[in-house]
């Protein structure tokens, strides 16, 4: 019996098998695929949505500084002078090509 045993142990495999791993890399690299393009669109939607958060965030500061002051000619510089801006929140909204035009903050579409 004892013999039966050790012969079945014997002829029990340590590895993988080359078959079974580009099986593995089959799937891994079908799972990459359809990720990767995913990702690319997730990506660029996230950016639109952080533009539209500092248009939304330029805007409210227009609107406070025209409430408080009465004055409706606003840029960037004027709102980080006054700190209703901080010097990030205005490079980050050109480098998202954020403007002013009139009293409204557009974004552009560069």
């Amino acid at each position: 019996m004892k013999k039966i045993k050790n012969s079945i142990k014997s002829k029990q495999r340590k590895g993988f098998t080359l078959l079974e791993m580009s099986v593995v890399l089959f799937i891994i690299s079908l799972l990459v695929l359809i990720i990767l393009p995913n990702l690319a669109a997730q990506r660029k939607h996230a950016s639109g949505v952080h533009r539209n958060a500092m248009v939304s965030v330029v805007q409210t500061q227009i609107d406070l500084y025209e409430n408080e002051t009465d004055d409706n000619k606003v840029d960037f510089e004027t709102l980080q002078q006054k700190d209703y801006l901080t010097k990030d929140q205005v490079a980050k909204a050109q480098r998202e090509h954020i403007k002013i035009v009139g009293d409204k903050a557009t974004a552009g579409n560069e």
